[in-house]
């Protein structure tokens, strides 16, 4: 019997977990730092155990790993590269849903070839999916000697219509700390051949809305470097390539203005303001006796009943609150808010969330024809289980574990998911579990 240790149980663990232990030849051993949040995940299987285990602590992980198959990452990515050279030492397979840098994996790409280990990241939903429904595409394209022009992919994780009940139009089924941290990098994509960069504090004024096939507009802001993804999708000669993050209209001018008042800081703040109030009003460079909310817009230069406004205060930032600090934490603007955010943008028990991916390719081939294809993934949440970022980043990053446990991942160091033996599994299974792509291509008019 094969052993899997699962580091991390966090919001998007359930699923991945449930199906690991329906496979009646594998051990599941969950380790989370809230040991009771483990046991939760692993209760009444024989073969499921759990532990109280700090991923800092790397001789507690060690042991563990040295006892197990197959390490699977859910941590935050953060912790996760410390982690992934252990793997690499212990000569245990790894799979994560984190992207392979913020894993460290790149790094270590050639000793884990030398150790004969398999590192698998970004089996999430994005990274993850995208990926595979991509390289799908490509491959049909490439069977009838066509060649890709053009690569786009959106993604985003959002509350269903029905659960859109707050001001922000966002709830979290995740660590808001990703979404804020998002503000801090450029972006680089490229247009009609050229390189388009997007310098961080400009992100949020580049936007523009995608019409999503089946549901309605979205609004897309640039995500990060989309250039590596030339190498990775092996994409010679493409003209126009990029990655955006779907969110509902009206997002990126609030995280703009966010931007704005420096809340997306991760500078520690001296002398730390007490309260929600005086910290606002320390970014703003307000006095003491200004009005908050009418200093706080006419320093973002806004209307005082703007929705910008409207969502800063409902949010917490003007109210004479104790500033949110958990244990440990660095006073920074950016903890300060995202801590906001865990506590005010969550989902309530009974409500759905929504996962958006869309994928676009553009080929011509040899005959002069041009085609566009999608490739469209629109999963909600099940009210009284899991949510559907649980689902689409748990649940394939499973599959792949199994993939990699019955040797059907031979590749060895850093391995990603654009391999057919590693997508068309994983994506035909998830089509078994309702997650499932529609597909859509068409034929474009001739260019002079």
């Amino acid at each position: 019997m094969k052993k899997v240790l699962v580091l991390g149980a966090g919001m998007v663990a359930r699923p991945l977990v449930r199906y690991l232990l329906a496979r009646p030849d594998l051990e599941v051993t969950v380790a989370d730092a809230d040991g009771g949040r483990a046991a939760s995940l692993v209760a009444g299987s024989a073969r499921g155990r759990s532990l109280a285990l700090d991923a800092r602590d790397l001789a507690a992980v060690g042991g563990q790993v040295d006892a197990c198959d197959l390490v699977v990452s859910l941590l935050p990515p953060a912790l996760e590269p410390a982690v992934t050279r252990l793997a690499v030492e212990r000569r245990k397979d790894m799979v994560s849903a984190s992207q392979r840098d913020e894993a460290g994996m790149d790094a270590l790409d050639r000793p884990a070839r030398a150790a004969g280990v398999t590192l698998l990241p970004e089996v999430g939903l994005d990274p993850g999916l995208d990926h595979m429904a991509i390289s799908r595409m490509v491959a049909r394209v490439r069977e009838r000697g066509g060649r890709v022009v053009a690569c786009r992919s959106y993604c985003g994780g959002l509350p269903a219509p029905d659960a859109n009940t707050n001001c922000w139009d966002y709830k979290f089924s995740w660590n808001p700390m990703g979404a804020v941290e998002a503000s801090l990098f450029d972006a680089r994509y490229l247009r009609d051949g050229r390189e388009v960069v997007v310098p961080n504090t400009e992100l949020f004024a580049n936007h523009f809305l995608v019409p999503i096939p089946g549901f309605d507009e979205l609004e897309a802001h640039f995500n990060g470097d989309s250039l590596p993804y030339v190498g990775i999708y092996d994409l010679d000669g493409v003209k126009d390539l990029l990655r955006a993050t779907l969110r509902y209209p009206g997002w990126a001018f609030t995280m703009r203005q966010v931007q704005k008042l420096t809340y997306n800081s991760m500078t520690p703040v001296d002398e730390t303001p007490a309260t929600y109030a005086a910290l606002t009003r320390r970014l703003a460079g307000l006095a003491e006796g200004d009005d908050l909310v009418a200093g706080l817009a006419r320093f973002l230069d806004v209307d005082v009943q703007s929705t910008v406004i409207e969502r800063l205060v409902w949010l917490g930032l003007a109210a004479d609150e104790p500033v949110a600090w958990r244990p440990g934490q660095e006073h920074t603007p950016m903890n300060a808010l995202a801590n906001l955010m865990l506590d005010k943008m969550m989902f309530a028990d009974g409500e759905r969330d929504l996962s958006v991916l869309h994928n676009a390719i553009e080929a011509v081939y040899p005959s002069g024809e041009r085609e566009r294809s999608t490739a469209t993934l629109i999963a909600y949440g099940d009210p009284g289980g899991d949510s559907s970022m649980a689902l689409t980043v748990g649940t394939p990053a499973a599959i792949a574990a199994t993939l990699v446990l019955d040797g059907r991942v031979p590749e060895k160091g850093l391995v990603l998911p654009v391999l057919p033996h590693i997508y068309d599994p994983i994506l035909d299974e998830l089509a078994t579990h309702g997650v499932a792509f529609r597909e859509k291509t068409e034929v474009l008019p001739a260019t002079a």
